[in-house]
């Protein structure tokens, strides 16, 4: 009986024993993942963040935007959006005169330049201009090869149909043309059904008067552009012959040689067989 306790004692003890070594085990390896994770934070490299202004709410075209309609959040310094606001002096200098949406922004989206208008500018046409180009109002119909799916910021290709030197002629103003307003409205995110009456295009001011020429002496048409499309179209001409296939006739000419004779006091020309 005395050995039956012995042992079952001696069992305890070599128990505990093993717990004691498992559980010291479990410390170290947990300490060894511990400090293996500091240490891959120290040699991580540091994330170099920049302040950047985003909206705190649903913007739509043509709200003004105050100091509680943005906020500023890290971002990553290297990849900052150009044209975006780091700061709210730059984007409100004056709040008496604010910025306007010139396009719809959802929250936590980044404000950039090319979003809103100038301090205190409202939204309109003026606002979405790029410097150094000009507007130009086209007169359209359902005539003019468009459909109501066209938006401001499409672009579409201008050609020009009227009277040329042999006959009606249709030719190829100017390609990759930017749509700024339907019927004078710049809201990019306007749903616009129907034919508008009139769509304002920007261009540089040579191809504006090329356009003002062209609509005053025969009509515009328009020609949508795909969203991927970066090739500009070359120069395009089509008259009523070459549609239809028909190939200009050149005439032969048949060199005719003379020579003067004088017959009293009449000089006349008689034909010779030319020797050339």
């Amino acid at each position: 009986m005395r050995g039956v306790q012995i042992g079952i004692l001696g069992i305890g003890l070599a128990l505990a024993g093993f717990g004691v070594y498992m559980a010291k085990d479990y410390v170290n390896q947990t300490e060894a993942a511990i400090a293996a994770a500091h240490a891959s934070q120290a040699t991580r490299p540091v994330l170099n963040t920049t302040p950047v202004l985003v909206a705190t709410r649903p913007l739509r075209y043509g709200e003004p935007i105050g100091v509680t309609d943005v906020r500023p959040i890290s971002w990553p310094a290297d990849a900052v959006p150009p044209g975006a606001f780091t700061d709210m002096t730059s984007l409100i200098p004056d709040p008496s005169r604010p910025r306007v949406a010139l396009r719809a922004m959802e929250p936590m989206e980044p404000l950039l330049a090319v979003k809103v208008s100038q301090p205190g500018q409202p939204a309109g046409i003026a606002a979405m201009l790029t410097p150094g180009n000009r507007a130009f109002t086209i007169r359209v119909d359902q005539n003019s090869g468009i459909s109501g799916t066209l938006r401001p910021s499409d672009t579409v290709d201008i050609y020009w149909t009227g009277r040329g030197a042999n006959g009606e002629v249709t030719r190829l103003l100017s390609s990759g043309v930017r749509i700024i307003a339907l019927d004078e409205n710049a809201d990019q995110d306007r749903s616009f059904n129907g034919v508008p009456r009139s769509i304002t295009v920007e261009a540089e001011p040579e191809m504006i008067a090329t356009l003002a020429q062209g609509q005053s002496t025969g009509r515009l048409s328009l020609s949508l552009v795909g969203l991927d499309e970066d090739v500009a179209a070359g120069a395009v001409q089509v008259d009523a012959r070459s549609l239809l296939g028909i190939e200009t006739r050149v005439e032969q000419v048949t060199e005719r040689c003379t020579v003067r004779t004088r017959r009293g006091s009449e000089v006349v020309l008689i034909e010779i067989p030319c020797t050339n």
